[in-house]
């Protein structure tokens, strides 16, 4: 089973992409070849913008747009905390400030209040000029635009989308690339519309933002190639790679997009009923479903579960682990607010295979898969707090009869051996000795019922005594 399965998509659209890319190598106009061009308007149109320019990869489109607007020392840039690194990194890169706020805890998408509440703090402070706001579109789901734009317009800040796993998606029929100043996605392999290496694009409104960034893209050139106006960078998208995406694009737009909802719809019917938390679609919204991620209800479930699906052959990820803002590279950066809700994600979410290739025999695969250990960690947990509460009882009863009488201080040393005969098997199965976790709560079970057992025994005795 295939996380997302590149490779069926390949065999899906095989005839067309080899030959896409025989046309390539047989024109040899491997650099801003003519399929560039053609891949450039038709983004564009299908987003709803007026220029699109593609270049390297997505972490250089959103580059791109900080070098455009002149971010630099002593700017904040205001970044979700629950995101790819890259949508902090390019802040630092260009000399900025990235200031991390939280998001909400059922789309995942950005929390305007706690937008706002940041830049207050930034401005209540005053060593930093805020400039501009970074909204992504998490999983696919585009984040509240609406919101954020109106938190923007009120401080007059710049608005940034990062559409990287958002292209396809829609709010209230508007695409995603469709909002902000200027709008950035990615082409890596796994997203949603993904080329076969690296690949990114810019949309913008703005003709003096394209041409920014269209100069930028190479080397900052001005009227021709060996014309150098301004220090820029190397970063434009391969001829290959627009031809692959022209293909890619056609097949998205007739049936990739609506597969993958319908993918998205077998996991919530298969799904229902499980302790865990289903990724939200509000009314209105559009996902484009770049990951399927729920919640787990603690990260000791979330590693648990995880590891028994991999035992499965069925693979996860978990996006992402840490928040932004205790990344190590972030180190030394003030944290203005708190973000909690960041904080509980990072210990929770889990991601399943996702793409429009899924069928439904794999879904229910892997929903069972999924119901059985998370319905299974709630008996399990139910079982290893009775044999933990009946163990300890036993134990005091132990510490009890030693300290009575001299005769039974054997109880003691008794009293400490069966605890670390209890604890043992938990410990091998946390350094990863023991695989399976049921092993380890049959055994806590079995050593709860003889210390129980032994301890009736030594209270008779008492009694007797």
């Amino acid at each position: 089973m295939q996380f997302r399965d590149l490779q069926k998509q390949y065999e899906v659209l095989k005839p067309e992409m080899d030959a896409a890319m025989i046309a390539v190598a047989s024109g040899a106009h491997f650099i801003s070849g003519e399929q560039v061009k053609v891949l450039e308007e038709r983004l564009a149109a299908y987003v709803g913008r007026k220029h699109c320019i593609t270049c390297g990869n997505g972490t250089d489109a959103l580059e791109l747009c900080m070098m455009a607007w002149g971010i630099g020392p002593g700017d904040a840039v205001f970044v979700p905390d629950f995101t790819f690194f890259a949508s902090g990194e390019v802040v630092s890169s260009v000399g900025g400030t990235p200031v991390f706020y939280d998001v909400c805890a059922d789309t995942f998408n950005a929390d305007a209040k706690s937008l706002e509440a940041a830049i207050e703090a930034v401005i209540a402070e005053g060593k930093l000029t805020p400039k501009a706001v970074v909204d992504v579109d998490l999983f696919g789901l585009p984040a509240d635009h609406e919101a954020v734009a109106a938190v923007c317009k009120k401080h007059g800040l710049l608005f940034l989308e990062d559409a990287a796993q958002g292209f396809g998606g829609m709010l209230h029929g508007k695409r995603n690339g469709a909002f902000g100043d200027a709008a950035c996605t990615s082409f890596f392999p796994a997203k949603p519309l993904g080329c076969y290496g690296d690949g990114g694009a810019v949309f913008t409104d703005s003709d003096e933002t394209a041409a920014m960034i269209r100069s930028l893209c190479v080397h900052g050139k001005g009227s021709f190639k060996y014309d150098n106006v301004r220090i820029g960078m190397n970063s434009r998208l391969d001829t290959i790679q627009a031809a692959i995406l022209l293909v890619k694009m056609d097949a998205f737009e007739k049936y990739e997009l609506a597969d993958v909802n319908a993918v998205a719809a077998m996991y919530n019917e298969a799904l229902a009923g499980i302790p865990a938390i289903l990724p939200v679609v509000p009314e209105g919204w559009y996902s484009s479903w770049a990951q399927y991620t729920l919640r787990l209800r603690s990260r000791e479930e979330r590693d648990r579960v995880q590891s028994e699906l991999k035992a499965q052959g069925i693979p996860t990820m978990v996006y992402y682990p840490k928040p932004m803002h205790t990344q190590q590279a972030f180190d030394g950066l003030k944290q203005y607010i708190p973000c909690p809700v960041t904080e509980e994600l990072c210990a929770t979410v889990l991601s399943l295979p996702m793409h429009p290739y899924l069928t439904r025999e794999t879904v229910q695969t892997v929903a069972a898969s999924l119901g059985k250990y998370t319905v299974g960690y709630c008996l399990l947990a139910c079982l290893e707090r009775v044999s933990a509460m009946l163990l300890h009882i036993s134990l005091s009863v132990f510490v009890f009869a030693a300290a009575r009488s001299r005769a039974k201080r054997g109880y003691l040393a008794f009293a400490i051996g069966l605890h670390a005969i209890f604890d043992m098997p938990a410990a091998l199965y946390q350094f990863g000795y023991v695989k399976q976790l049921f092993p380890v709560e049959l055994w806590l079970a079995v050593c709860a019922l003889y210390a129980l057992r032994s301890a009736r025994k030594c209270y008779l005795e008492e009694c007797d005594a």
